[in-house]
């Protein structure tokens, strides 16, 4: 099973690599973001991590638009807005 994971990523990078790098990108952001967060609280830096979340998003919602994935698109978009959202509330305190 490892094997057949492996020859998918492979697959997927000689593809389209540019995508896969945006996602590979998106990816160690949101662990990033994560580890961060997980490290700071009770008083993670938003004004830091909610515009990285923004654009993790945002490269995450074109790599589903570039695979077709109505599901991932709409959910990636869906939490762009409402970091958006969350940033404006932030800077308007």
């Amino acid at each position: 099973m490892i094997y057949d994971i492996i020859d998918w990523i492979r697959r997927d990078y000689k593809v389209n690599r540019f995508r896969f790098i945006v996602e590979f990108t998106a990816w160690l952001m949101s662990i990033g973001c994560t580890i961060l967060m997980a490290a700071t609280v009770p008083n993670p830096p938003f004004l830091l991590l909610y515009p990285l979340f923004i654009v993790q998003c945002s490269m995450l919602a074109w790599a589903a638009h570039s695979r077709n994935s109505t599901g991932m698109f709409a959910n990636y978009m869906l939490i762009v807005i409402i970091d958006i959202v969350a940033l404006i509330r932030l800077l308007t305190i």
